[in-house]
């Protein structure tokens, strides 16, 4: 069932949107993450113009994001107020993304932009997530236990410092604050929740417990992109309410298996999946980019759409 999609202005089969949206809120259920590093990149794959699929894409992870946030809610895996800390360094990058964003779309190099950063950060994310995945998996095999998280670094050296009752710390705001405002741009930029940044970043950087991480990073994911939807809607005018519509619809039931799948597997398992699939999608997305299109020139409007 072929539908048309007004702003992408392509017609694309509607089961298949529903399809990839389902399997993204899977995702998102299991990892915590918006699953947009994995949702835009397919919707490249299928035709819809980068600056279309960024925008559109941001509007789908709210949905999905807040269906797999509940079900975290229930099990009191949500840390709100770290959760809170690393909203507020959401919103600031997000709007800093979208100024940097609108300024390469008036250049004409939006398209580029989006590309090469997903090959930039899936690589480096996926390889450093799938080597320590792969230590740690190593460790629980010697020991007979999962790694301890480290209990002294630098960070806990830093000022303004906070106490996190749900997750077990006492540590500066600025680390998470820091997190907070990359994943914010990386929100506008590359139409991600940021969750394939922000799991491994709280894990290992800020050393909150996994099962706490997942939930607290839906929690600040909703409310980022939500933010970032927003600002494109009324600068781009890049949201495709109905590709929108079609995503959010399979998301939401998506997240809802993928939190029950998620439940029953190790944390060292769902690192090492995650990382796997990052380093599938950079993979694609690098050969693309190296092959020579097969149409060297193509007409478009002076704004880069």
């Amino acid at each position: 069932m072929q539908i048309y999609l007004p702003i992408a202005e392509i017609s694309v089969n509607a089961f298949l949107l529903l399809g990839l949206g389902g399997l993204v809120g899977i995702l998102s259920g299991m990892f915590g993450v918006g699953g947009g590093f994995l949702m835009t990149p397919l919707l490249f794959f299928i035709g819809i113009p980068p600056a279309v699929a960024v925008a559109t894409e941001a509007n789908q992870i709210v949905a999905s994001s807040f269906s797999g946030v509940l079900a975290h809610f229930k099990r009191k895996t949500v840390d709100l107020k770290m959760g809170t800390v690393l909203l507020i360094g959401g919103l600031i990058g997000a709007y800093l993304g979208i100024l940097l964003f609108n300024y390469l779309k008036s250049l004409g190099q939006v398209d580029l932009l989006v590309k090469l950063s997903y090959v930039v950060f899936l690589g480096i994310i996926g390889s450093l997530m799938f080597v320590e995945s792969l230590n740690a998996i190593r460790r629980a095999q010697k020991t007979g236990m999962t790694g301890k998280r480290k209990k002294h670094t630098w960070i806990h050296a830093l000022p303004f410092k906070m106490k996190f009752r749900t997750s077990g710390l006492y540590i500066s705001v600025i680390p998470p604050f820091i997190v907070g405002i990359f994943v914010g741009v990386l929100a506008a930029i590359m139409g991600v929740g940021g969750g394939f940044v922000m799991v491994p970043a709280m894990i290992y950087l800020i050393g909150m417990p996994t099962k706490v991480v997942i939930g607290t990073s839906l929690y600040q994911i909703i409310f980022v992109t939500a933010f970032t939807t927003l600002m494109h809607a009324t600068t781009n005018f890049t949201v495709d309410i109905v590709l929108a519509v079609l995503l959010l619809v399979g998301g939401v039931i998506g997240a809802q298996i993928g939190t029950r799948i998620g439940v029953k597997m190790k944390a060292e398992q769902l690192r090492i999946l995650l990382a796997l699939m990052v380093l599938t999608v950079c993979g694609k997305l690098a050969f693309d980019l190296l092959l020579q299109p097969g149409e060297i020139y193509s007409l478009g409007a002076g704004g880069g759409h």
